[in-house]
Parts: C-alpha cells; sequence; structure tokens
C-alpha cells in the first residue's frame, strides 16, 4: 500500500493557492509543494509523460521559467532532447521571436533558430495554462522553425480563462483543474 500510484487530486491538493500574487486579484498557484516532495514530484512528470513512450518523442520544449523544471524532467523520462523558449534577450544565438499578450501585460518570446530539426516530433511541456498567450507564442516558434508538435501538457489549467481557445488546432492536455 506504501507504493500506491500518486494520484492528481493529490497533486493539486498539494499546490498552494497565493491570493493576490503578484498583483491584486490574481490567485497564483504555487508548485514548490509538489515540486518539494520527491512522490508528488515523480508523480508529476509520469502524468505529465504518459500520452507518449520514450523514443515517441524527438524533443521537448519547455517556456520559461517553471516549464524548465517539467520539461527537463520530461525530455529525460522520454529519452528526448530539451529545448529552451526564452523571453527575448535571454538565447545568445539567433532566433525566432513571437510576441504575445498575458493576463497583464504583454511579453515576447524567443527560441534559436537551429533549435528544432525540420520534422522532430515535439511536446510543449509548461506548468500552467492560463490564457493560452504564452503556450500559443512557443506554439507559434515550434511550428515556425519546423518541429512537428504533438502535443502541448501543463501541469495544471486555469480552465476558466479559457487558455485553450488560443491552442484550438493542437492537443492539448493538462493534469489538474480549476
Amino acid at each position: 500500500m506504501g507504493n500506491a500510484p500518486v494520484s492528481a487530486a493529490a497533486i493539486q491538493n498539494a499546490i498552494r493557492n497565493i491570493p493576490d500574487f503578484p498583483k491584486p486579484g490574481i490567485q497564483f498557484k504555487d508548485i514548490t509543494p509538489v515540486l518539494g516532495d520527491s512522490k508528488l514530484f515523480a508523480a508529476s512528470i509520469d502524468l505529465l509523460t504518459s500520452s507518449f513512450k520514450p523514443g515517441e518523442v524527438d524533443i521537448v520544449v519547455g517556456i520559461d521559467a517553471r516549464g524548465f523544471i517539467f520539461a527537463g524532467a520530461a525530455a529525460l523520462k522520454w529519452g528526448a532532447g530539451f529545448v529552451p523558449i526564452r523571453k527575448k534577450g535571454k538565447l545568445p544565438f539567433d532566433t525566432h521571436e513571437e510576441g504575445y499578450e498575458l493576463e497583464y501585460g504583454s511579453n515576447v518570446l524567443a527560441i534559436h533558430v537551429d533549435a528544432i530539426k525540420r520534422g522532430s516530433r515535439v511536446v510543449l511541456v509548461d506548468d500552467l495554462l492560463a490564457t493560452g498567450g504564452t503556450a500559443g507564442a512557443a506554439s507559434s516558434l515550434i511550428q515556425k522553425i519546423g518541429g512537428q508538435l504533438l502535443e502541448v501538457t501543463f501541469l495544471i489549467e486555469l480552465s476558466f480563462l479559457n487558455g485553450r481557445d488560443k491552442l484550438k488546432d493542437m492537443p492539448v492536455r493538462s493534469i489538474v483543474r480549476y
């Protein structure tokens, strides 16, 4: 009984809600309790990677910054490469860029022009789907440089913000929904 699988509900129960962060009216979903518990962290990676087997994914893309945590672990589990998408000005080589709108502002994401070989099977893994702007821009960058986007996967989805609407042309999966 001590080795029973950890459920998505157990992961959800560990996620802390921080009111009014980073600004009034925002209910921040704090994943650090999940990361700090080895069983919950391992279970989150198992659930995030359940759609594919090792060898079926060539590249896992993670979005700056919390997405790196989950995407890097997923890449190891799948035996795939890891590619970071970062905010503009953070990558040292030639990049493609894509602007997007946030719940409270706008930003620009970048990916190295040679980060993904044309036709590579790619999964985008991130911690949170809110309005879909960040994931939509990242998905666009992946496709712009020739990646075959298999799925966009999130630990948490804030379904009331309708972020899936911006990702309607691709498979979207989330583990915990609010």
